[in-house]
């Protein structure tokens, strides 16, 4: 007769999660610490194709994978500034002041991101190509006289691909 296993041991006991608190982002030209939070990549697939046969339908996957635009929220010190190192990023994308528009070469950056164990080792690495920024919002919080909360700085990434390294 088969032996019942215990909860304790259908677990590994070095079982530890990986959370949401433990991370790091590189993008060239915005300082790490000013991350407060990101979002892991989300990839669309695209909808299903029915091929009928017969009395029965077969599904495959049709259409072209996407990849979703990836949300940062950036604390906006005073010095470095977050809004001026996003306006300078933002002016290779579009110079508002003459209108032009700038070559895909010069506003695409790849992007990393980390996920951390409690000692700080990388468990998991994501890289992000060709990131551009889709939108920029300077003002997630209403700037009033009776609030103290700090400043942030909300922007929507997209990339052509992520790549999960490891």
């Amino acid at each position: 007769m088969a032996d019942v296993l215990e909860v304790n041991q259908m677990l590994a006991n070095t079982f530890e999660p990986k959370r949401q608190n433990r991370w790091t982002m590189q993008i060239d030209g915005i300082d790490a610490f000013t991350l407060k939070s990101a979002a892991r990549p989300s990839i669309e697939l695209g909808e299903a194709l029915e091929i009928p046969y017969m009395n029965t339908v077969r599904y495959v996957r049709g259409g072209p994978a996407k990849w979703g635009a990836t949300e940062l929220v950036l604390y906006d010190p005073i010095s470095p500034s977050a809004a001026q190192k996003v306006m300078e990023w933002i002016r290779l994308h579009h110079e508002s002041l003459t209108g032009r528009d700038g070559y895909h070469s010069f506003y695409t950056k790849d992007i990393g991101l980390q996920l951390l164990d409690p000692v700080g080792t990388v468990v998991e690495q994501w890289r992000g190509e060709n990131a551009f920024i889709t939108a920029a919002d300077f003002n997630t919080t209403a700037l009033e006289y009776g609030a103290a909360e700090p400043l942030n700085i909300t922007l929507s990434l997209q990339c052509d691909r992520w790549i999960l390294e490891f």
